[in-house]
């Protein structure tokens, strides 16, 4: 018997990779996407409302709606990567504006409302900072009688990318971060560990973007633009997957090795400020024996990944239409 599609909402700031993610969502027969909510990140919201909806339309998506979601963090101002992702946030490919609009509701209405109605549990996929994640939680906690899983591309066990502790969705607004681990529901961490070795060969970056199809010739543009090391000829280069492997992840959790572990977000000022703090230790410390020991969320971690399963996967998906 065919398994029936997993319901997903992404939940993103597109950007390169964010973009990359939606491209594969719409295309894997395996995903049902019923909703993708905009945050400010990677650029600013109204920015990655067009962005979502430009990919949505190059990809053939259906009628999947779209909502603008939270314009800065809980707490701080917000703080763009458009050095990594271009002006628009998109690689400044020039793409045309989209023909499509985004829905009359904000995002944590269109959250809320399409998770109580999904017919089966829904898993949530923030691939952005977790603003709106944080606000829904807190403003329609019933929401999580219907969330199968949370995966949130975010974190770092070992080494951060804003910071050297912290990587930039949960250092862009901890206080979120924190909240999303209290959601009491299954909570899948895809870090900068695995995040940062999903690697497309440059041969199928190339072979993307020859392609007349227009989802899989933005999909080669856009690996193109976030190569994931030097290229000595500057023509050919490798092409980092990103968030799109949190969705992978989704449709093929097999591919990914995780172990149940104690995180907890660091929210005090200071070098540390945004870091995900994942205890790998095998027994307790000095902390709990004296009773100063903390108790936080339990997540499963992702500490490696089979790259060339993801890689297939991927490109297999994208170039299927």
């Amino acid at each position: 018997m065919t398994a029936q599609p997993i319901p997903v909402i992404i939940d993103c700031d597109t950007g390169v990779d964010d973009a990359l993610a939606l491209l594969f969502a719409v295309r894997h027969p395996g995903i049902d996407l019923r909703a993708v909510t905009c945050v400010a990140g990677n650029t600013d919201v109204d920015g990655v409302v067009r962005n979502t909806l430009t990919v949505l339309e190059r990809a053939g998506a259906g009628d999947v709606p779209v909502a603008r979601g939270a314009e800065r963090p809980l707490i701080e101002a917000a703080r763009s990567a458009r050095h990594v992702h271009g002006t628009d946030g998109m690689g400044d490919l020039g793409l045309p504006a989209p023909a499509r609009r985004p829905a009359d509701v904000d995002a944590v209405t269109l959250l809320r409302r399409e998770i109580l109605a999904s017919p089966r549990p829904v898993t949530l996929v923030p691939t952005a900072p977790l603003t709106n994640i944080a606000l829904l939680l807190r403003t329609h906690p019933e929401v999580t009688r219907n969330i199968e899983r949370i995966v949130f591309m975010g974190g770092a066990v070992a080494t951060g990318n804003a910071t050297p502790v912290a990587e930039f969705n949960v250092w862009h607004d901890p206080e979120a971060a924190a909240i999303l681990l209290t959601a009491g529901v299954p909570i899948t961490m895809y870090g900068l560990d695995v995040f940062q070795r999903v690697v497309v060969p440059g041969a199928d970056v190339r072979r993307l973007r020859a392609s007349t199809e227009p989802g899989a010739r933005l999909a080669g543009d856009l690996l193109a633009h976030r190569p994931a090391a030097p290229d000595p000829d500057g023509d050919d280069p490798d092409g980092g997957l990103g968030d799109a492997g949190a969705v992978c992840a989704v449709a093929d959790p097999a591919g990914l090795t995780t172990r149940h572990l104690p995180v907890e977000v660091s929210l005090a000022p200071g070098p540390t400020r945004g870091q995900t703090v994942v205890d790998r230790r095998p027994r307790p410390g000095e902390a709990e024996i004296h009773g100063v020991g903390r108790e936080p969320a339990l997540v499963d971690v992702a500490l490696d990944v089979d790259v060339a399963r993801y890689v297939k996967l991927y490109l297999e998906t994208v170039a299927a239409a």
